[in-house]
């Protein structure tokens, strides 16, 4: 048996790291700053790379948003996938918001009409609930029997900026799946993580997904979801 000498292993193991950053080098270019590129998720440069999951996960399941519709600040995925529509509610708790039709916070247990809808809308609202539990027990009894809730969630992105004091929650699909199970049964639950490491470094460095290819966008990675998204559906039988 040869002398294990002391420090030989830990010498080998920094050999080793130094060849894989050789190897496969981190080119950094203008990612190599402390600020990012935008201060509104690449707005201001495109497309933001989460609105890439979100509007392709709507598009895949517009023949569900139908009959009279909840959507949160404004009714514009309602207006661009909707069929069959015959009302468009927009749901706020700003009075001063001249597109609300609803005047209500998600977070109280009776905050909606009970059977009132036939899908409901909530694109990356939840991370400013208090208790997010609450606002799916309200949404899945403002839903008629029968009735789907489309529900997307931030992974992987910054504090908003605008409402740090009331950004609480960042979400996996784990969390996803045990939120609206609970609600819904788990049988009755869709969810998907969607993004991956690039996809979130750009999205965290304000980059739009006009800056990215397809196929770098449509890779997947379960560890890196960038954007949460799930469809439930209430049980057609259910009684309240």
């Amino acid at each position: 048996m040869g002398i294990q000498w002391p420090g030989r292993r830990a010498t080998y193991r920094q050999l080793r790291k130094r060849a894989r950053r050789v190897l496969r080098p981190a080119w950094l270019g203008t990612l190599r700053r402390v600020t990012p590129l935008s201060e509104h998720w690449g707005y201001d440069r495109g497309t933001p790379v989460d609105r890439y999951y979100i509007e392709r996960f709507l598009a895949r399941h517009q023949d569900d948003i139908r009959g009279r519709v909840l959507e949160v600040k404004d009714s514009r995925y309602t207006e661009r996938w909707g069929s069959g529509v015959t009302r468009a509610d927009v749901l706020d708790i700003d009075r001063n918001n001249p597109r609300a039709t609803i005047l209500a916070d998600l977070g109280a247990e009776s905050a909606l009409e009970a059977d009132a809808f036939d899908c409901c809308i909530i694109v990356q609202t939840l991370q400013y609930i208090p208790d997010p539990a609450v606002a799916v027990r309200t949404l899945w009894r403002a839903l008629k029997p029968g009735g789907a809730l489309f529900v997307t969630a931030p992974g992987i992105t910054r504090v908003d900026p605008g409402l740090n004091d009331t950004d609480y929650w960042r979400f996996t699909p784990a969390i996803c799946r045990r939120l609206l199970g609970d609600s819904f049964g788990h049988e009755h639950v869709e969810v998907e993580g969607h993004g991956n490491v690039l996809a979130a470094i750009a999205f965290l460095t304000g980059m739009c997904c006009e800056e990215l290819t397809r196929r770098e966008l449509d890779a997947a990675d379960p560890f890196y979801p960038l954007v949460v998204t799930a469809r439930a559906v209430k049980r057609p039988d259910t009684c309240r």
